[in-house]
């Protein structure tokens, strides 16, 4: 990572990254649930990745297999779980690189069998349920009690870790201690035909932590995939009504220089038509008002209504491919072209932005 200013810049503080692993890892180890800290929303940054690797959270998780290759290939030691069901064309280094992995197909569960046998591995399995969020997972009750039986009793080479599902990432389905209470039914179900206890129950990610918080977590959920919770704290406060003022919510800065200020109108001239990404876009005519551009745009941030500028006086009016447009109109100070403005993130334009290679990285 470069140290060079040179802008857009995107500032992460692994001090206030670190406060946020521990703090979170610490409450929910005293609800005996064990976490594993999730890299794809911030693009397997190599600081943050080893920041995990050195906390005391129980595993390392992505979405991504070139995330777990690449973290597994730099020196980290935690057990990788991938949380995104498997490829069949990635089997091959699924069983090299990764301890465990999220499944929903018989399928990709033979292919992980087969290929555990020919490197003499072996690989932990958490079959996905689907509770109403429509993503991955067994829909029908029987099939997943019997998958489960099939990979107990009939795969050699894999364990049968436990089951786990997913809320609220598709179908914007509210995770609570009802579909808590439903996913550990099932898992009771699957204990009872292969005879012993699942070591793990998954309750999803950090639409489901709120619950730790407030204490409303069924007990035996002992497992979460936490990724945005931790990275920045955000959604707690903003999409769920949970207080997590312990948490810092700036680990991540976004810079952007300033390279045009003028007087303009608020309201286009001319004939409306599509803007650059084919949208047909309304304005408010609010008189001639001061503007800014920045020079960044949504390849690198995706949706300009949210990004969260520091300085609240400021107005995000859009973007298009590489430029910013503020309205800078009640700034209490002036601001110049060559001015560096900030803004805070959300997961959406954290997965941008770190991917973005227009954006440096800065790591304090």
């Amino acid at each position: 990572m470069s140290t060079k200013e040179r802008y857009p810049q995107l500032e992460v503080d692994l001090k206030k990254f670190r406060h946020n692993i521990d703090s979170v890892v610490q409450l929910c180890d005293k609800k005996g649930i064990k976490v594993a800290g999730v890299i794809k929303g911030f693009h397997a940054i190599p600081e943050m990745v080893k920041e995990f690797d050195n906390s005391s959270c129980t595993y390392i998780a992505s979405s991504r297999m070139d995330q777990i290759i690449d973290s597994k290939k730099s020196g980290c030691k935690k057990p990788f779980f991938l949380i995104r069901v498997p490829m069949l064309s990635e089997i091959e280094d699924l069983v090299q690189y990764v301890d465990y992995s999220l499944n929903s197909e018989i399928a990709v569960l033979d292919k992980i069998n087969a290929e555990c046998q020919k490197q003499g591995k072996r690989h932990g399995v958490v079959l996905m349920v689907d509770l109403g969020d429509l993503r991955e997972g067994f829909w029908d009750e029987t099939e997943m009690v019997n998958a489960a039986s099939y990979v107990e009793n009939q795969l050699e080479w894999i364990d049968l870790m436990g089951i786990g599902t997913n809320l609220g990432c598709y179908g914007s389905v509210k995770a609570t201690p009802e579909k808590m209470n439903d996913l550990i039914t099932i898992a009771e179900k699957i204990e009872a035909v292969i005879g012993r206890q699942l070591e793990i129950i998954s309750g999803g990610g950090t639409t489901s932590t709120g619950m730790v918080f407030d204490g409303t977590m069924p007990d035996r959920i002992n497992h979460l995939r936490i990724g945005e919770g931790i990275i920045l704290a955000h959604d707690y406060g903003s999409l769920f009504g949970v207080n997590a003022d312990f948490l810092n919510q700036d680990v991540f800065t976004l810079k952007a220089e300033i390279i045009e200020v003028k007087d303009k109108p608020s309201h286009p001239v001319g004939e409306l038509t599509f803007d650059a990404f084919g949208h047909v876009q309304t304005y408010v005519d609010r008189g001639i008002r001061r503007r800014a551009l920045a020079a960044l745009g949504k390849v690198d941030f995706g949706e300009p209504d949210m990004l969260l500028p520091k300085n609240s006086a400021i107005e995000i009016l859009g973007a298009s491919s590489d430029h910013l447009i503020l309205d800078i109109e009640n700034c209490k100070e002036d601001i110049h072209v060559g001015d560096i403005v900030e803004f805070d993130l959300c997961y959406a334009t954290m997965v941008y932005a770190t991917s973005s290679k227009n954006i440096n990285i800065v790591i304090k």
